[in-house]
């Protein structure tokens, strides 16, 4: 099996990343999932999906954790049943999962360039840093996007707009880590960031405090 990386964030943290090599059949033997999450997995009409959606249940078991550990609430937010937090992303060949005793996002994306075409829909405030210019132009977009998607993953509320809600303070790549704020009906929130690369994706996800 393909766990990827491990990184312990802190005593009640941590990320698991899954580089998805297996085949469907060789991801799904091992695994027990109950009947609404075969229902799903069989509906999916890509096997990219379905292999990454498998291959997040095989990151649960790194954690001790099973497919009947895990539920979805209405916003489709998952949870588990021992009332840690939780975060799940899949991305082409890649799953993580981040686990901790307080609330959480992660986000997986691809470095691709078609995503400067559409920086200007999640982009406000970082314009002022940003240099298009740059070839670390299409990574930093990225590294800022999985930030914004780690954000609102942790914070699940219908309305919030990337580009009108989420800030992201001035970083460095070879830093990996930065601050993010979420200013959303009158009250202002701050979150300390980190983010990696690694085989032309971004992972990106919000430190507990």
């Amino acid at each position: 099996m393909a766990l990827f990386k491990s990184i312990t964030i802190n005593s009640q943290t941590a990320v698991k990343i899954w580089h998805i090599e297996e085949s469907y059949d060789d991801l799904l033997k091992p695994l027990h999932l109950k009947p609404n999450s075969k229902a799903r997995v069989l509906g999916m009409k890509s096997e990219l999906h379905q292999r990454g959606f498998l291959s997040v249940r095989h990151l649960l078991r790194e954690f001790g954790y099973t497919d009947q550990d895990l539920f979805y609430d209405a916003m489709g937010k998952p949870h588990l049943k021992d009332g840690k937090y939780i975060s799940i992303t899949h991305s082409f060949e890649f799953s993580g999962v981040i686990i901790s005793d307080k609330p959480v996002g992660i986000d997986i994306e691809k470095q691709r360039p078609k995503i400067a075409r559409i920086a200007q829909k999640f982009i406000g405030y970082e314009e002022d840093y940003l240099d298009p210019k740059k070839s670390s132009y299409v990574k930093e977009l990225t590294v800022i996007w999985a930030i914004k998607e780690s954000l609102y993953k942790l914070f699940a509320t219908p309305g919030m707009l990337f580009k009108s809600h989420f800030l992201v303070i001035p970083f460095l790549l070879k830093d990996g880590e930065t601050v993010a704020w979420i200013d959303y009906d009158n009250k202002k929130y701050r979150y300390n960031t980190a983010f990696l690369e690694f085989e032309g994706f971004s992972c990106a996800y919000i430190i507990p405090e």
